[in-house]
């Protein structure tokens, strides 16, 4: 188990003033972010651009994952007003790019489907309309649920494959690998013009190999955007880190990826999945 960070996984200190507005409109909002429940690293280095990834469906997930800091347990009633909520607080913070995204949900019908076809809508209502981006869990493998949320055309789908087939049953129990594939090539398919993401983190015990296999199903479901990032746990209870990738190491996994074809790829030990999103939009948008 390695528990002492390597010198390049340092950050340096936010603005305070910056990050405190963000949350004093985030509670206006009584909204959550993966920001903060989820203890991203780049937390004071977006709150302090004004900018943060938004979490729907409350703050507690009904699966336990063993990386994720997000609570798991039994989620709250859906909030109704979440989505108008989170829009308010988009436009106060005058976000082009709003992320979001959400804790599973496999206790509703939909997996929360609706409630972000709603968000989106909201979002797309406001004056000054942005680019939406939004981050989803798998819906238990509904393709109609899915169906929906591509139907409300976000520009950018993101769902995370997060690490490599063998580790599922460690990492992600409740999830499955050739699920979440299926998902990713079901939005490329569907949703033409949506341009399709994805993320997993090194440190876990992968295998090389295995990394260059979990490029190759990314490469063959179409997705155009890559983000890898190293893993870092959140608290004793989650599961330990294997190794620290060095930052060369990252570069080099990334050209891996934009030598299989990715159009998009983020390699540095602190990316994470919605990191810089809206520099990843513009690009590929420019390459049209």
């Amino acid at each position: 188990m390695l528990s002492i960070f390597p010198p390049w996984l340092k950050k340096r200190m936010p603005i305070l003033r910056e990050v405190h507005g963000v949350k004093t409109i985030l509670a206006e909002g009584a909204l959550h972010t993966v920001c903060e429940e989820a203890m991203c690293p780049n937390l004071g280095e977006c709150f302090s651009q004004r900018t943060a990834t938004f979490m729907i469906l409350g703050d507690i997930c009904s699966r336990n994952c063993r990386f994720c800091a997000v609570r798991g347990g039994r989620p709250a009633p859906v909030d109704e007003r979440e989505p108008e909520n989170v829009a308010r607080a988009a436009g106060k913070l005058g976000l082009r790019h709003v992320v979001v995204t959400s804790v599973s949900r496999d206790d509703l019908e939909d997996g929360g489907a609706s409630h972000f076809v709603a968000t989106i809508r909201a979002l797309k209502a406001l004056p000054d309309s942005p680019t939406v981006e939004v981050l989803t869990p798998d819906f238990g493998g509904e393709e109609e649920a899915l169906r929906s949320v591509i139907e409300a055309r976000p520009e950018v789908f993101n769902h995370n494959m997060e690490t490599v087939e063998r580790l599922y049953p460690l990492v992600r129990p409740q999830a499955d690998y050739q699920r979440s594939l299926r998902l990713l090539k079901m939005v490329k398919q569907w949703g033409h013009g949506i341009y399709t993401k994805t993320g997993f983190m090194l440190g876990l015990g992968e295998r090389q190999d295995e990394v260059r296999g979990l490029l190759q199903d990314i490469v063959d479901v179409g997705c155009d955007i890559v983000t890898i990032g190293q893993y870092l746990r959140p608290s004793p209870h989650h599961l330990p880190v294997v190794c620290f990738y060095e930052p060369w190491e990252f570069k080099k996994i990334g050209r891996w990826a934009q030598d299989l074809g990715i159009r998009f790829v983020a390699s540095e030990p602190f990316v994470r999945s919605s990191y810089q999103a809206r520099g990843a939009l513009l690009t590929l948008a420019g390459r049209e």
